[in-house]
């Protein structure tokens, strides 16, 4: 009974963990650029008390095998990179890339760090950086007396400036992807860094070499599903609850055995 105990605990604390994922999962439902996470579930060690393919006493092959598995426990936590929907803000400092690239942002510390996350803004100087103030690499400088702001879909930043009736290229953001992003490690601010899982980025203009087009004027929301979302909550739920009832089980089968008298 000890066994059945601790097997229907490790399924008990791997559904808490299922479900503090899709928690995460739905609070950043409005949250720009999200990227849902999944978890993903092993088997453990099985204790084997017979196995298939050997001689019976009879000189038969025995066809299967008899083993009782330890429980399951979470090996990974996957984060799905499909697009999420783009939305019209018709802010012209809003930027969604319709493809696999990334924002390519310099940290404090001189690393450079990688985001899905286009609500770009400008600093006192006019650089673009995000909403904490980091800077967008390569820098790109907009000058005092710009009018306005025009992005192409190649990434390519040109100004209206005052007296000029000609528009003025500024600069060219670059896009980074990933062989891999599902390796690159969340850091929080919308922010992801490169790991020896997801490989090397690859850096180029927007519209070559997959990595997608800007759109100005758009965000890309998250890619969680609510209604999605509730059903793992409820599968996640009555999984917990059954591996709760294995325990109780287990439990009044032990006072059993503990109550029988000769």
């Amino acid at each position: 009974m000890i066994r059945a105990l601790r097997t229907a605990a490790s399924g008990m604390a791997a559904q808490q963990l299922n479900v503090d994922n899709i928690a995460n999962n739905l609070a950043n439902v409005n949250t720009t650029g999200f990227k849902r996470a999944k978890i993903e579930f092993q088997d453990l060690m099985y204790q084997t008390m017979r196995k298939s393919g050997v001689s019976s006493t009879t000189g038969a092959i025995v066809p299967t095998s008899l083993s009782i598995g330890y429980g399951t426990k979470p090996v990974a936590s996957v984060r799905q990179f499909h697009i999420g929907e783009i939305s019209q803000t018709d802010n012209p400092l809003d930027l969604a890339i319709d493809g696999d690239g990334f924002f390519q942002i310099q940290m404090p510390d001189g690393t450079t760090a990688y985001s899905r996350d286009g609500s770009i803004k400008l600093t006192a100087d006019g650089s673009f950086a995000t909403s904490d103030g980091f800077f967008l690499t390569p820098d790109i400088s907009i000058p005092e007396d710009a009018q306005s702001i025009a992005i192409g879909f190649d990434g390519k930043v040109s100004v209206m400036q005052a007296g000029s009736n000609d528009p003025v290229e500024v600069g060219q953001i670059e896009l980074a992807r990933f062989i891999n992003p599902a390796g690159l490690s969340a850091i929080g601010h919308n922010l992801f860094q490169e790991t020896p899982a997801s490989g090397a980025p690859l850096t180029g203009v927007p519209s070559e070499q997959g990595l997608g087009s800007l759109h100005q004027g758009y965000l890309e929301l998250s890619n969680v599903d609510v209604v999605n979302e509730m059903v793992n909550m409820i599968v996640a739920q009555r999984a917990y609850e059954i591996s709760s009832k294995a325990i109780q089980t287990a439990d009044d089968m032990s006072s059993l055995v503990n109550n029988l008298k000769r």
